[in-house]
This record gives C-alpha cells, sequence and structure tokens, in this order.
C-alpha cells in the first residue's frame, strides 16, 4: 500500500531494529546494510529529527564494536542492551517494547514515523501511531522476512533489497558493495 505524501518539511524519525536486518540481510544476501544509504533512501529529502539503531551486544562480542562505530559514524543513535540468558541457557535480545515506547514517545514531534523491521509484533504500534495520533507511518524491510499485515496496515513498505547500493557483499570476511 503506499498513501504516502512526502515534502521536504515533513520531520522524520527513523527506529532501526538492527537485529532483524542484520540476520536478514546475512541469511537471505550473505550481505550487510549499508544503514548510511539505508538511512538517505529513506529520509527522502525530509528533515530527520532522530535516527535510532536497537541493538543487542553479544556475549563474545568479537567485532561488534567496529559495527557500533560505524552506526554512530553513519549519523545513528545507538539503544544498546546486553543479551539475555536465562537458567538452562534460553537467550532472549529484542528490543521490540524499548523501540515502541520510543517511537510513541517521540510522536508528538514528528510528521512521519520509519519503522526499519519486519517484525510483525509491531502491527499494533503501527495501527496506534495512525489511528491513535495521526502520524504517517511507513515501514521498511526486506520483503522476504516481512510480516504481510505489518506490510499492510503500514502507509507505506520499501523493499530494502530493491534500494540500489544498500547491500555490502561479504567475501572472505570483507565487505564489497553490490553491484545491485
Amino acid at each position: 500500500m503506499n498513501t504516502t505524501t512526502v515534502h521536504p518539511d515533513q520531520r522524520v524519525g527513523i527506529f532501526i531494529d538492527v537485529q532483524n536486518i542484520y540476520h536478514s540481510a546475512k541469511n537471505l544476501y550473505h550481505s550487510r546494510v549499508n544503514f548510511n544509504e539505508l538511512t538517505r533512501t529513506l529520509l527522502a529529502g525530509r528533515k530527520l529529527i532522530r535516527a535510532v539503531t536497537y541493538v543487542v551486544k553479544s556475549e563474545t562480542a568479537a567485532g561488534e564494536e567496529s559495527f557500533f562505530e560505524a552506526l554512530r559514524k553513519s549519523g545513528l543513535e545507538l539503544r544498546l542492551k546486553d543479551l539475555q540468558i536465562y537458567p538452562g541457557g534460553t537467550k532472549k535480545a529484542d528490543w521490540d517494547v524499548g523501540l515502541a515506547v520510543d517511537a510513541i514517545r517521540m510522536a508528538n514531534f514528528l510528521d512521519v514515523i520509519i519503522l526499519v523491521t519486519g517484525d510483525g509484533d509491531f502491527v499494533p504500534l503501527v495501527d496506534y501511531l495512525k489511528w491513535g495520533m495521526g502520524r504517517q507511518v511507513e515501514v521498511s524491510a526486506f520483503s522476504r522476512t516481512a510480516s504481510s499485515k505489518l506490510r499492510e496496515v503500514a502507509d507505506t513498505f520499501t523493499e530494502i533489497e530493491n534500494i540500489p547500493k544498500i547491500l555490502l557483499k561479504i567475501h572472505n570476511g570483507r565487505q564489497k558493495r553490490s553491484t545491485s
């Protein structure tokens, strides 16, 4: 569905579920996401007010700090959370509630909220932001891992894989820019 109005005076907040997007890119395309290009494309010339990424630190943390630093250098705010490990070995690593609370909290000074996630758990958030607060809500994710209901309720859905220069291919542990 594409019912979005885009104009340069819109105040935009971008909320990125890094775990969701990172793992989709890695598993589907053996790539990493160019978050700088993603933010620029989704912004589409509008006024960026806040761009927040939600990341979980793993127990091994190998290479994570350089990834986190690259996100910061792209102008993204980081919200960090430690991986929770429960007795019996169960692990939990999501930011769903934190992202939802931040989006609602910031909605009063935003015209457009962009959620970068395919997680269907965000459907009630999209409904509330649209119908309860009157905000335009755009969603961006990989089409193969995005919830169909989330796609349906968003004002606009952008397929990440169709954004030029978005995927950074990984070859022998090194990144190379995708030609797409």
